[in-house]
């Protein structure tokens, strides 16, 4: 019963508590709100400006066509395998490069 009227008195301030922090903050604040409020402003623009560039770069990004590739695979070479052979594996082989058994 003690520990509900602990509780009760920690509850969320009403109306008139709320007012009263304000016109606190107010007084001990009140100087400073203005540029506060201003840098606020400034920094919320900025974000907005940020996100609408993100945005238009995404678009743009999606209207290219991917660029032409010129990779050629027969430049590249690999170092030969332990086998001997030509160290390349065919498509879909999940083998282990270093595995002597092949199947």
């Amino acid at each position: 019963m003690l520990t509900n009227t602990y509780l009760a008195l920690l509850g969320l301030p009403g109306g008139s508590e709320i007012i009263i922090i304000g016109i606190i903050a107010l007084l001990l604040f009140g100087a400073r709100l203005p540029k506060v409020a201003r840098s606020m402003g400034k920094s919320i623009v900025e974000f907005k400006k940020g996100i609408k560039n993100v945005q238009e770069d995404i678009d743009d990004a999606s209207d290219d066509p991917d660029p032409p590739v010129d990779y050629d695979d027969s430049k590249e070479s690999s170092p030969p395998s332990p086998e001997g052979g030509s160290g390349r594996r065919d498509k879909g082989d999940l083998s282990n490069p270093g595995d002597s058994s092949s199947s």
